[in-house]
């Protein structure tokens, strides 16, 4: 995961407004040839690292009208696109280099062990051009919304033409 971006201290939690109108866009972007349910866990990887790593994304508690709490869900949404796995790794590396995006991603080889320590020790044995992704998370201003570019790469692949589930290429 990248350093936290500066303006994650000022995020203005806004849960009155839709989506489409709040301060931050968050994308995740899965290998398309994953299995569904690698790529259902992938997503819940990196919400687990995000939501872990920007705590102000989460919401509050609700309460149902039995009674019944749930937990709070993350108020900024979340964009899930499908995309080749070479534009998941190309989007993951050209991502890391901005500064104003929080990036998680999940190398393929968090997927082929079940001991968190052998991944750590992949990962340790890998990098650069070794690694494969099989999905990465972006978390940063839309655009225009304080990106020094005027459009943060998560923003700009959620408006790019893909909509929730669609394609990126």
């Amino acid at each position: 995961m990248t350093m936290l971006a500066d303006w994650i201290d000022t995020l203005d939690r806004r849960t009155d407004l839709p989506t489409r109108r709040l301060p931050v866009k968050w994308v995740i972007v899965i290998d398309h040839d994953l299995p569904r349910g690698l790529q259902a866990n992938a997503a819940a990887c990196l919400a687990a690292s995000v939501g872990n790593a920007v705590p102000a994304i989460l919401g509050s508690a609700g309460t149902d009208a039995s009674g019944h709490t749930h937990a709070g869900l993350p108020w900024t949404g979340c964009t899930v696109l499908a995309a080749p796995g070479d534009t998941v790794r190309r989007i993951r590396n050209e991502a890391a280099e901005e500064a104003e995006l929080v990036v998680a991603d999940m190398a393929a080889i968090a997927q082929r062990t079940n001991v968190y320590d052998e991944y750590l020790a992949g990962l340790a044995r890998s990098g650069g051009e070794e690694l494969s992704y099989y999905a990465v998370s972006l978390l940063g201003p839309p655009p225009g919304g304080g990106a020094p570019h005027g459009q943060a790469p998560a923003a700009a692949l959620a408006r790019g033409g893909a909509g929730r589930g669609k394609a990126v290429r």
